[in-house]
């Protein structure tokens, strides 16, 4: 076994230690390992740190998901529906959305209208800013908080179906793409990945990153779209199709024999994604600590606090005794 593989699987067994059963997003395999990775991209001077804490950076990586049913405005921090504004929205000038988002409120009229398609590329913006001031303040509770928050919102960028009002094919008749193109693909398939990168680089433009990040993901999307029909055209709905044991239930899912042909027809796609968002999100945590000065994180607290651990219990339970309920954004 080469040694890139090997480390890898060292990641994925200490992920699998704290891993239940995946849904949203990514999945949660998916953001658990995003953020998993991110943390060996750091400097020396960072990694102490965050490798000390990479497990509470894993466990979290899916805190924001967990909120979706507690917090009304949490839905729409985790997409931008592009086709909603045309694909000149994503430039930086002329007819392009503005990249402040009081500026963005004002020419949509109103936040309720810019909440109802998205506003991920902002509330990583806006992540930034409150990272930064946490490295600068010193603050391990916020570092960690705000670390793992921002890996999520920047990964899910980083995702084509992020960027559609069509982002579960309902509107294609290709209902449930959003899982298997973020889920379970990577379940099955993430072991024979390259998702390893080197150290994380400083983002001169850490706003321009954001959207930049969205534009990238926006033009895969085509691919996405496309080669799923592609592939159902040759396989039989029995084929297509299959169950698998998941704890205690049987679920219905895409059978090993599509996913792995959706896989080859996408040559790479979701691999090379997760391995880009991997990359940003390690790039992002060092552009704050930079643009904090720098500070010592060996003269910090090197744990979270008995109050931050109280307070992720109390948010755990509450989401998990929260009723089940529409919310408006795309629901996976």
């Amino acid at each position: 076994m080469c040694v890139k593989k090997h480390c890898f699987w060292l990641l994925v067994f200490g992920l699998l230690l704290v891993l239940p059963a995946p849904v949203h997003a990514w999945g949660f395999f998916g953001h658990r390992l995003l953020n998993r990775l991110a943390v060996y991209t750091l400097p020396p001077e960072m990694l102490p740190f965050f490798k000390a804490n990479i497990d509470y950076l894993t466990t979290n990586a899916t805190r924001p998901d967990s909120r979706r049913t507690v917090v009304p405005t949490e839905a729409p921090r985790h997409f931008l529906d592009v086709d909603a504004y045309g694909d000149s929205a994503l430039t930086s000038h002329g007819r392009g959305l503005p990249r402040r988002y009081a500026d963005a409120v004002a020419q949509m009229g109103g936040e309720d209208s810019l909440l109802h398609h998205g506003i991920v590329p902002w509330q990583i913006v806006n992540m930034k800013s409150q990272l930064t001031a946490a490295f600068r303040d010193q603050d391990t509770d916020k570092i960690l908080r705000l670390a793992a928050d921002m890996g999520h919102y920047v990964a899910d960028a980083c995702v084509p179906l992020h960027t559609t009002r069509n982002y579960n094919g309902q509107l294609t008749n290709q209902r449930g793409i959003h899982a298997l193109w973020e889920s379970r693909l990577p379940e099955l398939l993430a072991a024979d990945y390259d998702l390893l990168t080197g150290q994380a680089r400083y983002l001169e433009q850490p706003t321009e990153a954001a959207w930049g990040a969205v534009a990238r993901a926006h033009t895969a999307l085509d691919s996405v779209f496309t080669f799923e029909k592609q592939v159902s055209a040759e396989l039989s709905e029995d084929r297509k199709y299959g169950y698998e044991q998941r704890g205690n239930q049987t679920i219905r899912t895409y059978s090993r024999e599509f996913s792995q042909a959706y896989h080859r027809r996408l040559n790479g796609q979701v691999e090379r994604q997760m391995r880009y968002a991997a990359s940003l999100i390690g790039a992002f945590w060092y552009t704050c600590w930079v643009d904090a000065g720098q500070p010592d994180l060996t003269e910090m607290e090197q744990q979270p606090s008995t109050a931050e651990q109280l307070e992720l219990a109390r948010e755990r339970k509450e989401a998990a005794s929260a009723p089940v309920k529409s919310i408006p954004g795309h629901e996976e």
